[in-house]
C-alpha cells in the first residue's frame, strides 16, 4: 500500500475547545481535526449499498469502498471481534493471516486491561507489526466466538461507538493520542458475518454512533 498523507479536511462541528480534548491552537490540522476519515468497506453488494446511506454530504469524512478492508491505505483497521479476543473466523481470520501475532496481541491486551473479557461497547488497540495499517482496533460485536446476534441487537452501534470514542479520547501508546496517530480508519461490516446482522441495520447503527460521538458534520 502507498503511504497515507493525513487529510487536511476535518469535521466542521463548530469551535474546538479544551473541553473537546484538543488544547493546541493555530493552523495544525491534526489539532483542529475532531473526527477521523472513516472508510466503510464491503466486498458484497448488499453491505456496500447499505454503507452508502452513511456516507452522505453531512458526514464529510465518511466514504465507502467496495472491496477488501486491506485495500485501503489506512492508519488503523477495525476488528469486530468477540470479547475473548479470538480471531479465528470472518474478517478477523483475514487479519490474523495478514498480521501474524496480532491475535495474541489482542488477547494479551484483553487479559491485561480487562481481566480476560472485553465487554461489548469497549475497544482496545494493538500494533499490527506493519507500517500500514499500523494499528488494529478491536471492538467486540459479540461476547463469544460464533454467536448469532438477535434481530434487535444494538451491538454494531456499541462497537462503532467504542471505536469512535477511542479515537476521540484514547491513546495508542503512552503519551501518543489516537487522534494524532490515526487519521484514516477502515471499518468492515460489524456483526454482519457470523453475527447475522442485516446490512441496513448495521449501517443505521454505525451512522447513529458517528453522529452521537462527532455530530453530523457539515461539508467543508
Amino acid at each position: 500500500m502507498s503511504p497515507v498523507t493525513p487529510c487536511a479536511d476535518f469535521c466542521n462541528t463548530g469551535p474546538v475547545t479544551t473541553e473537546s480534548g484538543t488544547t493546541h491552537s493555530g493552523t495544525d490540522a491534526r489539532a483542529r481535526r475532531v473526527c477521523p476519515e472513516l472508510v466503510l468497506c464491503a466486498i458484497d453488494d448488499a453491505m456496500t449499498t447499505a454503507w452508502r446511506t452513511v456516507a452522505v454530504t453531512q458526514r464529510a469524512r465518511v466514504r465507502v469502498h467496495h472491496g477488501s478492508v486491506l485495500d485501503i491505505p489506512a492508519h488503523a483497521v477495525v476488528s469486530p471481534a468477540n470479547s475473548q479476543g479470538w480471531m479465528r473466523g470472518g474478517i478477523d481470520a483475514i487479519y490474523s493471516r495478514a498480521f501474524p501475532g496480532v491475535e495474541q496481541q489482542v488477547r494479551s491486551a484483553v487479559l491485561t486491561y480487562h481481566g480476560g473479557e472485553l465487554p461489548v461497547g469497549q475497544a482496545v488497540v494493538v500494533p499490527t507489526g506493519e507500517p500500514q495499517p499500523a494499528w488494529l482496533i478491536s471492538a467486540p460485536t459479540m461476547r463469544s466466538p460464533g454467536e448469532n446476534l438477535p434481530a434487535d441487537t444494538v451491538h454494531p452501534y456499541l462497537a462503532a461507538r467504542a471505536v469512535f470514542e477511542f479515537w476521540r479520547d484514547g491513546e495508542v501508546e503512552h503519551g501518543i493520542s489516537a487522534r494524532d496517530a490515526i487519521d484514516v480508519i477502515a471499518m468492515p461490516g460489524l456483526g454482519t458475518g457470523v453475527g447475522g446482522v442485516e446490512p441496513a441495520n448495521c449501517a443505521r447503527q454505525v451512522a447513529a454512533a458517528w453522529d452521537e460521538v462527532f455530530g453530523p458534520a457539515t461539508a467543508t
